[in-house]
Parts: C-alpha cells; structure tokens; sequence
C-alpha cells in the first residue's frame, strides 16, 4: 500500500458499543511496560495528530458494503463531501441517492462532536452518534467524526510501538470521559495505531471489559489523486459477530470550491452537485 506525507485522513470507521467504566480497560499483556514510555513525548504526538487531517474541501464516492457472517452481502451506493466550517472538520453523506430509502447526514466533528441525520423525507433532526450510518451497518456516525472523538478523552495514554501490518505505529489507549461513560456504560475504550512516519490510523480497536477488542477498524488500501493521498478502501469487523463493512472508495475530486451551503444542516435536501470530469476521477473499480 502506498504512502506519502499529503496523506487525506478520510472519516475513520470506529464502531463503538461495547465495554464498562473509564478505568476498567486493561493493556493486552504486550503492553504491560506503559510506564516506561515518555507519555509527555505522547502527548506532544497526540496534538500533532489532533491538527493533521483535511483542508480544502474534497468530494468522495463510494460503495458501502455490508457484509454478514451469515447472510447475504448488500452494497449501498454513497456520496461523500468533506471540509471545514467554523466548528471544526466537517462531513456530509448521501447513502442510496435518488431512492425512496435515501440516507443523508451531516456529521460534524471537532471538540464538540455532533450529527444530524434527514431519513428519506423527513426533516432534519439531530441524530445520536452510536446510530447506524445504515440500517445494519457497523458504521455510526461517531466513527466519521474528526478529528477522531477519542482523541479529546482526557485520559490516554501511550502503549509503545508495535508493528501494523509490517509498519511501526504509535500505540495508545483512551478511556472515555465520564459522560460519554454514563451514556454508554458499555463502552470501556479505544486503542489505536497511529503511523510513525505519517501519522495516519493504520488500525483502531474498541475494547470490551476484559480489554479484548470488541470491533476493529483497518485502512486497506490508499490511492494518490492530484498529489493528496486518500484511503481507497477500509474495513470494519464486529469481532464478536464476525460481521463486517467495508466502505470502498471509487472515485474522487480534492481540492473544490469551499461551499458554506454543503454544511447547512438546513439544506441537507439539496443534491450537492457531485463534481463530474475532469475534475472527478473515477477509479474504475
């Protein structure tokens, strides 16, 4: 998989539903030297990390797969806008455009998380993040949200290094803050693998209450379009089902016209326009 510094971190799949209380997360035995590791160093890191991510605004296309265990697999087709309004990082979908099922949400990230979802017909109305992008999906919308949510927790910590599929990344681990604990009593925290090189997610666990990962975020596969380095494909995998979603990238524009009517939740009936070629590369699947 390709690599490069102008690495665009697309909304990373963190599916969250499962684990306790802030401090019942235990490091999987390979971390048990936590204390030795320069958590200062890892701070420093983790605000880096905090300011990497999207600037400009960049249109994404895609197919959703969901994929059970059991069962058969659906593909829901989906348009994605990314960019930046006064809160922070911003991100609007489309899943299944044009049909009686349509999907479109605005997900706005930053300090102060938040969703708004418009079901079909439906107005607008604010959505709660754990809800699934998709009905049946694994993904929700707390795991678009940038920078990722987790990384504003207060409590973290870094693990060490490891190796993610042959690269070396940055391992840490947050526990939630205590109102996020209250409203999901069942969420214990997340461990995640950040690149050393580039910083970018390689892979993201959510921990259940024994500190075993409950569901796995993975980057698969990155594509170069106009200088800027995309995710092309990721999965998710429920590690207590065996369901997974993959979310596929099949073409994109970078670089656009910013757009304050993309990002109105007022307006999340529009069709947005999709940029078409030349500007819109499709990736021929």
């Amino acid at each position: 998989m390709a690599k490069g510094p102008a690495f665009l971190i697309l909304p990373a799949i963190l599916v969250v539903r499962a684990a306790a209380g802030p401090s019942s997360v235990e490091p999987a035995p390979d971390y048990a030297q936590i204390a030795d590791v320069d958590q200062a160093a890892g701070r420093a890191l983790l605000e880096q990390i905090r300011q990497t991510g999207l600037s400009g605004t960049h249109y994404f296309e895609f197919d959703l797969s969901l994929i059970p265990r059991r069962g058969d697999e659906r593909v829901v087709p989906g348009r994605l806008w990314a960019g930046r309004n006064g809160p922070g990082p911003v991100l609007r979908i489309i899943l299944d455009p044009g049909r009686a099922d349509e999907r479109r949400w605005l997900i706005q990230g930053g300090p102060h998380p938040s969703a708004w979802l418009r079901d079909g017909a439906a107005p607008a109305r604010a959505a709660e993040p754990l809800e699934p992008l998709w009905v049946g999906s694994e993904i929700t919308a707390f795991d678009l949200q940038l920078p990722f949510p987790f990384l504003y927790w207060p409590d973290e910590a870094l693990l060490g290094v490891n190796r993610i599929h042959g690269r070396p990344a940055n391992a840490f681990l947050f526990r939630p803050p205590a109102d996020f604990a209250g409203r999901h009593p069942d969420i214990a925290g997340v461990r995640a693998f950040f690149d050393t090189q580039y910083n970018f997610p390689e892979q993201t666990e959510i921990l259940g209450r024994d500190g075993r990962p409950l569901k796995t975020w993975t980057l698969v596969d990155a594509k170069e379009v106009a200088g800027t380095w995309i995710p092309r494909e990721f999965d998710v995998r429920n590690d207590a089902t065996r369901d997974k979603a993959r979310l596929d990238v099949t073409g994109a524009a970078v670089n656009l016209p910013p757009s304050a009517s993309l990002f109105d939740r007022e307006r999340l009936s529009d069709s947005g326009n999709p940029p078409r070629p030349p500007g819109f590369v499709d990736f021929g699947g």
